[in-house]
């Protein structure tokens, strides 16, 4: 008989071996996998409510959202990315030619307004840097933004499907997701070291806490970078699908979208359209609802997700992942911080 010691070395180093091997065989796929279970999760809800309907054929609901989601998901996400890199080059080329109000003006009609015209006058006599440098660098600095951006922008369907080949393997997997999710989920809990009963109750907070983070932070960022949009295209203001998508990320943020509306209304306020900035400040009331109302409402009966792992997680996500990190960080940051609290937590008493 092996000594336990070489049992479980054995064990250790066969699964390290297999563990590398399954890694080195995902690995090329890992973008196409992570919008796969994404996409799982977020049409989940939907395919136990067509399941029902279908008085239990799991296989016949998987299929049917499996084959509608190329045209109610990968189509529209197409179309914006081309919309969103088209929008960014005429935003590029604006800022590259001459407009008929300078930064130096602009600074100068600010510091006339009421209410921020003050702290504009005190920022110029109280600093050394002159308003063409600060123009310099803003010009500089947003156009290597959003060069970056339409890069991300024009690709965003080839880096969701990769090649034809890929689009079909997402939609491949999509289907097995859906149809034997839970079961792949309830199989993989079950190697955790734990008793049943807590098991059950990891899986379960686990979940809120994805729920909370998808349905909550990220379908409140793409609401607030609609509103964004919709405010922009009522008053004229060029690219609104720019400045829509550039809201949603900055909905991460603390501050969140008004990182975007306030400086539009600033600009409409100091070239003289003091209609429009009024109504874009009032609309930026639509995101305090979407952020206090809303918010609050999808995340419902859901556990606590920290903002400030939202925030870290949607920043280091997207160095990481990409645009799949605006999701995928904050689930992973906030995984975390549950499992932390998990841990805390006195078992039940059939635990």
């Amino acid at each position: 008989m092996h000594s336990a010691f070489y049992r479980r070395t054995f064990l250790i180093v066969t699964a390290a071996l297999l563990g590398y091997g399954l890694y080195r065989i995902v690995e090329p796929m890992l973008g196409i996998l992570g919008w796969t279970v994404v996409l799982a999760f977020v049409l989940y809800p939907l395919h136990e409510r067509l399941t029902r309907r279908l008085k239990g054929h799991a296989s016949w609901s998987a299929g049917i959202i499996a084959g509608l989601t190329p045209f109610l998901v990968f189509v529209p996400l197409s179309i914006l990315g081309a919309v969103f890199a088209g929008q960014v080059a005429k935003v590029i080329e604006y800022l590259r030619a001459q407009t008929d109000v300078s930064y130096p003006e602009f600074v100068h009609r600010l510091s006339s307004l009421p209410l921020v015209g003050s702290s504009v006058s005190w920022v110029q006599e109280n600093t050394t840097v002159s308003a063409e440098q600060v123009q310099a660098w803003l010009t500089d600095g947003l156009q290597a933004v959003l060069k970056t951006a339409a890069s991300m922008g024009g690709s965003v369907a080839l880096n969701v499907f990769g090649t034809l080949i890929g689009f079909f393997i997402m939609i491949f997997m999509l289907f097995f997701f859906l149809r034997d999710g839970r079961t792949m989920v309830e199989q993989g809990v079950k190697l955790i070291p734990v008793k049943s009963a807590r098991r059950t109750q990891l899986l379960k907070y686990l979940g809120e806490v994805t729920r909370a983070v998808v349905f909550g932070s990220a379908a409140t960022a793409l609401l607030q970078g609609l509103i964004v949009g919709l405010g922009f295209s009522i008053v004229g203001l060029p690219s609104a699908v720019v400045f829509g998508v550039l809201a949603t990320i900055a909905s991460f943020l603390p501050v969140g979208a008004s990182l975007v509306m306030v400086p539009a209304a600033l600009y409409l306020f100091a070239t003289g359209h003091i209609g429009g900035g009024i109504f874009l400040l009032c609309w930026t009331g639509l995101m305090i609802v979407a952020e206090n109302v809303v918010r609050p409402m999808l995340t419902a009966h859901h556990a606590e997700v920290s903002t400030l792992a939202v925030f870290i997680g949607a920043i280091g996500g997207v160095v990481a992942f990409g645009i799949l990190g605006l999701i995928l960080g904050p689930v992973l940051l906030s995984f975390i911080v549950a499992l932390a609290r998990f841990s805390q937590e006195a078992p039940t008493a059939d635990a």
